[in-house]
C-alpha cells in the first residue's frame, strides 16, 4: 500500500532491465511512487507496473531527451535511482585495454555523472530531491581480478560523498548503497577480458568459480530494493549503507580488523591461496 509520504514522488531508476534494478522499480511502485525505469532497449515484452524508457547512460544526447521526457510528463523528480553498470569477466588487471578500462567507466562511473548532471537543475528548482546511487562492498574492499569494476565502485564512493556535501543546501541528499554478492545475470554476459595473457589463465578461472558460488548465494535483489526504498523515505538519510548480513561483516571486518587479516580473507575467499606464487 501506498505511504502518504511518498504517494504522488516520481522515481527515475536506470538499468531495470532485470535484477536490483527491476526489483527497485516495482517496489518503489509498491510504495507509492510514480516510477520511470530505463534501458537501452527500452519497453521490452510483459507486463510492467512503471513506465519504461529508453536511454543510454553513456550518451549525453540519450540521458537528456529521457530525463526530459520524464519533466515533460510529471514536471518534476524527486528520486533518482543510478543503477546502471556492467562487470566485466575476472581477468588480471593487465589483461584489459585502455578501450576497455573506459568502457566499464563510460558506463559505471560517467553513466552516474551524466545522470546526476542532467537531474539535478530540476532537483534545485523544485529545493528537493534525492539520489541513490547502487555502489558496491568492492567499493571499499580489493578485488583481485576485478581490478576495474572495483576502480569504478570506488569511485562512486567517492564522488557520492563529495556531492552529497555540495548539494544539501537546497534540500537534496545523495546515497550510497553497499551490497555484497547479488543474485542477479550482472556476470552472465560479463565481456571478456580483451588482451588475455596465458600467466593469468589459472587464476582466472579459479577466481570465476568462486564468484559463480558468491552470486548463486547471495542475496535476492528485493533485500537492495527494500532498502532503496527506507533511504528514499529517511528523514535524515546516512551517506552509506550497507546491504546484507555479509556485506556488514565485510564492513566491519574492514573496519576493524589488521590489513594482514583482511588481505588473507580476500585471498581465502577467492581461493588465490591455491595458486602457486
Amino acid at each position: 500500500m501506498a505511504t502518504t509520504k511518498l504517494a504522488g514522488k516520481v522515481a527515475l531508476v536506470t538499468g531495470v532491465s532485470s535484477g536490483i534494478g527491476a526489483a527497485t522499480a516495482e517496489r518503489l511502485v509498491t510504495a507509492g511512487y510514480t516510477v520511470y525505469g530505463t534501458s537501452r532497449r527500452g519497453a521490452q515484452a510483459g507486463q510492467r507496473s512503471f513506465e519504461m524508457l529508453s536511454l543510454d547512460v553513456t550518451s549525453d544526447e540519450s540521458v537528456t531527451a529521457a530525463v526530459s521526457e520524464v519533466i515533460r510528463r510529471e514536471g518534476r523528480i524527486d528520486l533518482l535511482v543510478n543503477n546502471a553498470g556492467f562487470n566485466l569477466a575476472p581477468a588480471g588487471a593487465e589483461e584489459s585495454s585502455i578501450a576497455q578500462a573506459q568502457a566499464i567507466f563510460d558506463t559505471n562511473f560517467f553513466g552516474i555523472i551524466r545522470m546526476t548532471r542532467a537531474v539535478l537543475p530540476h532537483m534545485r528548482n523544485q529545493r528537493s530531491g534525492r539520489i541513490i546511487n547502487i555502489g558496491s562492498i568492492l567499493g571499499f574492499l580489493p578485488a583481485p581480478y576485478m581490478a576495474l569494476y572495483a576502480a569504478t565502485k570506488h569511485a562512486v564512493e567517492g564522488y557520492s560523498e563529495s556531492l552529497d556535501h555540495e548539494i544539501r543546501k537546497w534540500g537534496i541528499r545523495v546515497s550510497v548503497l553497499e551490497p555484497a554478492g547479488t543474485s542477479t545475470n550482472i556476470d552472465a554476459n560479463a565481456p571478456e577480458a580483451d588482451a588475455k595473457l596465458d600467466e593469468y589463465r589459472e587464476a582466472r578461472a579459479v577466481v570465476g568459480l568462486s564468484l559463480t558460488e558468491i552470486i548463486t548465494y547471495g542475496d535476492r535483489p528485493s533485500v537492495v530494493a527494500d532498502v532503496v526504498v527506507k533511504v528514499a523515505s529517511a528523514a535524515r538519510p546516512k551517506l552509506r549503507y550497507t546491504v546484507g548480513g555479509v556485506a556488514w561483516r565485510l564492513r566491519l571486518i574492514r573496519n576493524v580488523a589488521p590489513a594482514c587479516m583482511v588481505d588473507a580473507a580476500i585471498r581465502k575467499q577467492l581461493r588465490l591461496n591455491t595458486l602457486k606464487e
